[in-house]
């Protein structure tokens, strides 16, 4: 078996069901075969319709070949085999393999010595014949393997489908079953409750795994012996590799300034926890550091540590990566150092929202680092546990409360909410439920209808949830030491900045000719246009009524109930709608657009114009040690000419493609010449300009 040191293994981070959260995977492997089968009787052998037998004189390029097809024939007509014998020559090496029936030969004897007891146990060895043999010839200097002799008579009964998958070769337990086996026991589960667990999970009646439990026990009791093995081993992989890391986090801050890194040791003079960001992750965070995500899903069997990751969310909708730290623990003081990190590499900016699982030592960590913060648990992050919490509990009844508790996220009103959480907890005999407990403890902080008050941009949603889990596998698809995973970090972010400049200009659709979308197209980013443009087509649908007060109703035609009143303050041209769309996303709602397009607007006051989601914002460099003035006579004329080029382009497609073709070719050829230039000239220059707003 390879040393568990030799590979480097992230797997995602999870709660136990026994609620706590410091039980994780951290052991890997195959299952050990171990089983009897016994009580079979002489029958005769069902040919394969599938497959073609093994006959005399079938080739194979390779012996491992000849038995993977042998032992799939074998399995397809009720038994197993296994390598008997094989014979070795200096010249050809090994060119002699015999591959027969599970049940050929005979047990030895076993001698019992005075005193000593031993379990009688039934050999399941009957002398079968069924065979096949193999001989290697090298024709032309290539190596191949004959069947030389084959038999597929069998002296025993041979197995259905039902029994023959229970047979010691073929009970494997697969990577993922490994995971949840080895959280369930570290969590304290017998292994009859883990097998139970398991067969809930995959919704399948007792007894139809792969695998037996003594398998499980066995596995788990395998494992455990391994890790303790390696432990010296691995202990000095992570030291070695911890303070190669360091060293090229020093090397890329001599060769790139703007590269940022830290890190903390213990008591004995070791590295605890390393964070890192880079110049253009900073740069970006002035602009879209306004709500960020901090994700914990993934944890290290290798070196023991976890993995945390921020993230934003750019003006086209994508993530955005701010940096990263590797934590040895997940305790209180960790998390808070993580949390201090990010905001003194962001140059002591706070954000206004942060998003985040429900790890109790965290939340503690951000409510004391973050006090002025608003913390939001992204619902992505509470929905994989609600399986694990419940699922086995409630058993048949768990599709229906999984159905409801969707439904309930998604409510509109806090009054609904409440009502309905209650009926629920009350149909499904939940009300002692310690998760129940938590999650309604929590409400505000992940509940729709509560946690829409906070601006979030857009960020709570699958498909940006989808988007940072696909960046994350792209850097753990690789399997590195921790100075290669360093390196695919760089990558990763980097090929995410390069996706959010190809986005920039793109050809935007007018879909309702009215004079607030052909002015709205002009100033966002396709993104942020087409999330409006979409509340402009569904307020075709809406009718405002103006009450006594000035402010109005907007109600669905279809919809007798649930209108939404929305306050209209025309000395500042100010707009307040119930739904909370805009001070939650930053783009108006329907029913805002509603009372807008009948008060005869023909474009939005630019105050509903956030700058994070305007096309110029993708053009801003800010640096807070310096203040350029607005009124400098490049800078002038660099925006209008930016601004005056993106809205022409969008016009029409035709000119959009010309842009992005001819405006890429000419970005290189200028970004070739400036590097070609002297690196110092001997007089420094400020290059920083602040944002608009």
């Amino acid at each position: 078996m390879a040393s568990v040191a030799s590979k480097n293994m992230w797997l995602r981070r999870q709660q136990c069901p026994c609620g706590d959260w410091k039980c994780y995977v951290t052991y890997e492997g195959d299952a050990e075969e171990t089983s009897i089968v016994s009580q079979m009787v002489k029958t005769e052998s069902l040919q394969s319709q599938d497959m073609v037998a093994p006959y005399v004189g079938m080739v194979f390029k390779t012996d491992d070949d000849a038995f993977e097809y042998y032992g799939n024939f074998a399995r397809k007509n009720g038994f197993s085999i296994r390598k008997e014998r094989s014979r070795l020559s200096p010249q050809l090496g090994i060119y002699k393999r015999d591959f027969v029936c599970y049940r050929s030969g005979f047990a030895p004897a076993r001698k019992k010595l005075s005193g000593e007891h031993h379990r009688d146990r039934k050999s399941v060895r009957c002398g079968c014949d069924a065979k096949m043999y193999l001989s290697k010839e090298v024709i032309d200097g290539v190596s191949q393997w004959f069947v030389v002799q084959f038999s597929n008579v069998h002296n025993h009964e041979l197995l259905e489908d039902d029994q023959v998958r229970l047979l010691p070769a073929y009970r494997k337990i697969n990577e993922a079953d490994q995971e949840r086996i080895l959280l369930l026991s570290k969590a304290g589960f017998p292994i009859h409750r883990i097998v139970k667990v398991l067969e809930l999970e995959k919704g399948i009646q007792g007894g139809q795994l792969p695998f037996l439990e003594r398998d499980v026990r066995n596995f788990v009791q395998n494992r455990k012996k391994v890790v303790q093995e390696n432990d010296a081993l691995l202990n000095e992989k992570r030291e070695n590799d911890t303070m190669e890391l360091l060293e090229a986090c020093k090397a890329t801050k001599e060769a790139d300034q703007d590269f940022v890194y830290d890190f903390t040791v213990d008591q004995n003079d070791k590295v605890e926890n390393i964070a890192w960001s880079y110049g253009v992750a900073v740069n970006s965070y002035a602009l879209f550091g306004d709500v960020v995500y901090f994700d914990t899903t993934y944890r290290s069997i290798t070196y023991d540590m976890l993995f945390g990751a921020w993230f934003g969310i750019d003006n086209n909708g994508q993530p955005i990566f701010f940096g990263c730290v590797l934590l040895q623990d997940e305790t209180l003081r960790s998390f808070a150092w993580a949390i201090q990190t990010l905001v003194r590499f962001m140059k002591g900016r706070c954000p206004q929202t942060i998003l985040s699982d429900l790890d109790p030592q965290l939340r503690d960590a951000i409510t004391s680092e973050l006090p002025s913060t608003k913390h939001v648990t992204s619902i992505w992050n509470i929905l994989p546990k609600v399986s694990s919490w419940f699922s086995l509990q409630l058993g048949s009844q768990y599709a229906d409360f999984k159905s409801e508790f969707d439904a309930l996220y998604r409510l509109e009103s806090t009054e609904d909410f409440e009502l309905r959480w209650n009926q629920m907890v009350s149909i499904f005999g939940l009300g002692s439920d310690k998760h129940i407990g938590l999650l309604y403890s929590l409400r505000t902080s992940w509940v729709l209808s509560y946690v829409r008050v906070h601006f979030l941009a857009r960020m709570a949603t699958t498909a940006y949830s989808k988007s940072v889990d696909a960046f994350l596998k792209g850097i753990f698809g690789v399997q590195s030491c921790l100075r290669g995973f360093f390196e695919q970090v760089g990558i990763a972010a980097n090929l995410q900045n390069e996706r959010h400049q190809e986005m920039q200009c793109q050809y935007m659709h007018m879909k309702t000719c009215l004079p607030i979308e052909e002015h709205s197209r002009k100033i966002l980013t396709p993104f942020a246009f087409n999330a409006l443009q979409q509340e402009l087509i569904v307020s075709m649908q809406y009718a405002a009524s103006e009450m006594a007060n000035g402010s109005y109703l907007v109600r669905h035609f279809r919809k007798i109930d649930g209108e939404s009143l929305v306050i209209w303050i025309p000395e500042d041209e100010q707009i307040h709608c119930s739904c909370k769309e805009f001070e939650s996303s930053g783009l108006l709602c329907r029913h805002a657009l509603r009372v807008f397009i009948d008060k005869s607007y023909f474009q939005l006051p630019e105050k509903y114009f956030l700058s994070r989601w305007r096309r110029e914002s993708s053009l801003m460099f800010y640096d807070d040690h310096s203040v350029h003035d607005k009124d400098d006579e490049w800078f002038q004329e660099f925006q209008s000419l930016t601004e005056t080029l993106f809205a022409e382009s969008s016009i029409t497609k035709e000119r959009s493609d010309y842009i992005r073709r001819e405006l890429t070719k000419e970005l290189t050829r200028l970004l070739n010449e400036v590097r070609d230039m002297p690196e110092n000239d001997g007089a420094p220059m400020d290059f920083t300009l602040t944002p608009t707003d």
